[in-house]
This record gives structure tokens, sequence and C-alpha cells, in this order.
């Protein structure tokens, strides 16, 4: 078993990258839309820095729930 390929290719893992950057700079927009910022070079490091809050935090609720939901499932 030692030397074994992995099965997933180069070209896989770089489309499955450039479509999560496609999905974090949408979740970014769309929140900064949400709190009324226009993000940009003129917007405050304040401003940016709530966007990057929030996005944190929708990203651990989405974790924990992914965690609890599988943990439930296991326990069934």
């Amino acid at each position: 078993m030692k030397g074994k390929k992995k099965t997933t290719s180069k070209k896989s893992n770089a489309n499955k990258k450039a479509s999560n950057k496609q999905t974090m700079n949408q979740m970014k927009y769309e929140i900064a839309s949400e709190f009324g910022i226009s993000l940009g070079a003129d917007s405050s490091s304040k401003a940016n820095g709530t966007v990057g809050g929030e996005i944190t935090k929708r990203l651990v609720k989405m974790g924990e729930s992914k965690l609890g939901s599988s943990s439930k499932s296991s326990k069934n």
C-alpha cells in the first residue's frame, strides 16, 4: 500500500480552491451589503474587520451545525 497515489488530481483541487474563493468573496460582499458597508480601499479597517468578524461567526456556526448533525446521525 506504500507509494499509492491519491485519487484526487491537482486540477480537481485547483477547481475546488477557485470555487471556495468565489464562495468566500460572495459571502464577504453579501455581508458587507447587509451591514451597509462599501468594501474597498476607501473603507475603514473597522468596517472591514466587522465584515471579517461576521464571516468568521457564520463559518463557525456552519461548522458547528454540520458537526452537530453528523454526530446525531452517527448515534442513530
